[in-house]
């Protein structure tokens, strides 16, 4: 009944990365380091094929703001040092869904012939995993405007003893769960709750050591220096001091999910969905 449909999704995304988090030392991959403060708007819109009564996969393209600031957690050392970012991101990925419960019945109330009344349930809870491709371009606030963090080389990326310069696109796994439950038989609503794992360590253009910024100054000027060691005390952060931990950096998004059946064109209306007619042979 629901072998094809289209879902748009509003919601929030939260990072999990290097910058900002909880009061804490920062981990890319663990929910205990949210930090609620930068909480950002997101969404989504899917196409699903639902080709097994319990399997349907899913093209979905979900898209949003990530952020993250040492200036809102506690932790003195992530505090000091005071890197910033702020990225727009686009993540197109192929999930494949196993739905786990499902109370699915459309039809008669009662087998009575001449009695009118349908009884609807459509609700099914699920789990996703897939494989995506993600586009992200972190920046930073310097002096009222928004720059580019990737041409500001705030590592000494392609400098010498540098390393070279990050992909500003990376391979993603989403791992997740949803629910779904009908309004009527065209459309659904549900909640989506995903956690999503990237294969780069700069979502947040953090991933090594501190880089001479004398050197980062006289290549790509001083605000690059600036921005490669913000710290209210730049002389805690020397060159070769730890700037960001390497492990690949990872968000979360929750959408509530709008979804409509285009399986059957005669799917609305207020009696039974028509599959098409019915041929009765006479006996005598």
């Amino acid at each position: 009944m629901n072998k094809k449909e289209i879902s748009f999704g509003l919601g929030a995304t939260n990072f999990l990365g290097d910058l900002g988090g909880a009061n804490q030392i920062g981990t890319d991959y663990s929910l205990k380091d949210l930090d609620f403060n930068s909480t950002h708007i997101g969404g989504a819109v899917s196409f699903r094929y639902r080709f097994h009564p319990y399997y349907a996969t899913s093209t979905y393209l979900n898209m949003g703001m990530l952020r993250g600031s040492d200036a809102l957690t506690a932790d003195p050392v992530r505090n000091m040092r005071n890197l910033s970012f702020r990225t727009f991101f686009v993540n197109l990925s192929q999930r494949f869904e196993i739905i786990v419960l499902a109370n699915e019945k459309i039809g008669r109330r009662y087998n009575i012939p001449g009695l009118r009344g349908f009884t609807d349930h459509n609700e099914q809870l699920y789990l996703i995993a897939g494989i995506g491709a993600m586009y992200y371009n972190p920046k930073a606030l310097y002096q009222g405007g928004w720059v580019t963090l990737r041409d500001m080389h705030t590592e000494g990326q392609g400098l010498p003893g540098g390393p070279a310069n990050y992909s500003r696109i990376t391979a993603t796994v989403p791992l997740g769960i949803g629910a779904r439950m009908g309004i009527n038989r065209m459309w659904r609503i549900g909640i989506e709750a995903t956690y999503v794992k990237t294969f780069s360590d700069y979502i947040d253009d953090v991933h090594g050591v501190y880089y001479d910024p004398a050197i980062i100054a006289a290549s790509y000027g001083p605000q690059a220096a600036y921005l490669s060691n913000p710290s209210s005390n730049p002389s805690a952060f020397n060159p070769g001091s730890v700037r960001g931990h390497k492990q690949k950096d990872a968000y979360l998004y929750v959408n509530i999910m709008v979804t409509r059946n285009i399986t059957y064109k005669a799917a609305s209306g207020r009696g039974p969905m028509k599959f098409g007619k019915r041929r009765y042979r006479a006996k005598f």
